[in-house]
C-alpha cells in the first residue's frame, strides 16, 4: 500500500513512488555526512536555545546568526534572562541581524512561558505555535531538534532539497505537495534508523550546497518570492530610526529626520520627509518598539 493510501484522506497523492522516496532518504543522508556543518545551536538540545537559533535563522544568512547566536546566548542565556531584560537591550543586541520584529516576538514569547510559571517551552507543536512569532516551520524545528520527535519541518533549504531531487522536470509546485513528500520521507528516515536532527541537518546542509553551487531550486516553487531591495527600501528607513532612537533615545521627529537625510544624501539617496519620518515612528510605536512621551521618542 502507498504511503498515500495511508494517509489523511485530505492529503495529495504522492507524485513519487515509495520506493523512490526510499533511495532518497538513503541518498541525501549520505550527503548530510558529506556535507555537514558543525553550528552552535547543533551541539545543543536547549529548546530556549533551538527557538533562538529558528527565528533568527529565517531570512538572515548562517554566516551572520553563528556569531549574534553565541552572543545572545551568553547575554540572555534562558527563558527567564531574556524575559526580564529591558526591550532597548534586546533591540541591541538584535542588531544586525535586520527584521527586529522577530526580537519582539522572542522576548514576548519569552514573557508568556515566564507567565505560565513553566519555565520551559512546550513539546508540542500546537502549543509552541501559541507563542508570538513561532509558526509551522520553527515549531517543528524545535520538536525536531530539542526534542528530538518525527515533524514536518518546512523551510527553504529543505524545500529546494525537495524540489532538486524529487520534483526535477515541474514548476509552480504548491508547497502542500512539498510538505507530503517532507512528511513521507521523514516517515523513511524513521524507518531507516535516522533521528530526525540528523535528518533535518542533512537536508538543510545538502540545500545550502545546491543553493552555492546551481541556480535556486526554491524559484520551482509557487511560493517563492525575491527579497526586495534593501538599499534605500523602506525597510532601511525603519532600521535607520529604531537604530537613532536606540542610539539617542528622547529626540524630536525633526531631529530624528534630520539625521536620516543626511545620512542618505551621503549614499547618494533622496531624504525622506518629516512628515514620512514621523509616519514610519509612529508604525514603529504601533509595533511595539517605540513609544512617545510628549513630542519626545524613546523606545517602549
Amino acid at each position: 500500500m502507498s504511503r498515500s493510501a495511508r494517509g489523511a484522506s485530505d492529503a495529495p497523492a504522492l507524485p513519487v513512488p515509495d520506493a523512490e522516496i526510499s533511495a532518497f532518504v538513503a541518498r541525501v543522508a549520505e550527503k548530510g555526512r558529506e556535507l555537514y556543518r558543525d553550528l552552535p545551536w547543533r551541539r545543543t538540545r536547549d529548546p530556549y536555545a533551538i527557538l533562538v537559533s529558528e527565528v533568527m535563522l529565517q531570512q538572515t544568512r548562517v554566516s551572520r546568526v553563528a556569531p549574534a547566536f553565541e552572543r545572545w546566548m551568553l547575554e540572555f542565556p534562558t527563558l527567564d534572562a531574556l524575559a526580564a531584560a529591558p526591550l532597548p537591550v534586546v533591540l541591541e543586541a538584535w542588531q544586525g541581524l535586520g527584521y527586529n520584529r522577530r526580537a519582539v516576538s522572542l522576548k514576548r514569547a519569552a514573557e508568556q512561558v515566564v507567565a505560565t510559571g513553566r519555565g520551559e517551552l512546550p513539546d508540542e507543536e500546537a502549543a509552541l505555535r501559541e507563542l508570538p512569532g513561532v509558526g509551522a516551520a520553527t515549531a517543528a524545528g524545535i520538536v525536531a531538534f530539542a526534542f528530538g520527535r518525527p515533524a514536518v519541518y518546512l523551510e527553504t533549504n529543505v524545500r529546494a532539497v525537495v524540489l532538486h531531487e524529487l520534483l526535477g522536470e515541474e514548476s509552480d509546485v504548491p508547497d502542500r505537495e512539498v510538505r507530503a513528500l517532507v512528511s513521507a520521507a521523514m516517515e523513511e528516515a524513521t524507518r531507516q534508523g535516522v533521528s530526525a536532527r540528523d535528518w533535518y541537518w542533512a537536508l538543510l546542509d545538502y540545500g545550502a550546497h545546491l543553493k552555492r553551487t546551481l541556480p535556486n531550486p526554491s524559484r520551482r516553487s509557487r511560493h517563492h518570492t525575491r527579497q526586495s531591495r534593501f538599499e534605500g527600501s523602506r525597510r532601511q528607513q525603519r532600521a535607520r530610526l529604531l537604530r537613532a532612537v536606540l542610539a539617542a533615545p528622547g529626540r524630536r521627529t525633526e531631529e530624528y529626520a534630520a539625521d536620516l537625510a543626511a545620512a542618505q544624501r551621503e549614499a547618494g539617496h533622496e531624504a525622506t520627509s518629516e512628515g514620512e519620518v514621523l509616519g514610519i515612528l509612529e508604525e514603529l510605536a504601533d509595533e511595539g518598539f517605540l513609544a512617545r512621551d510628549g513630542e519626545l521618542w524613546r523606545i517602549a
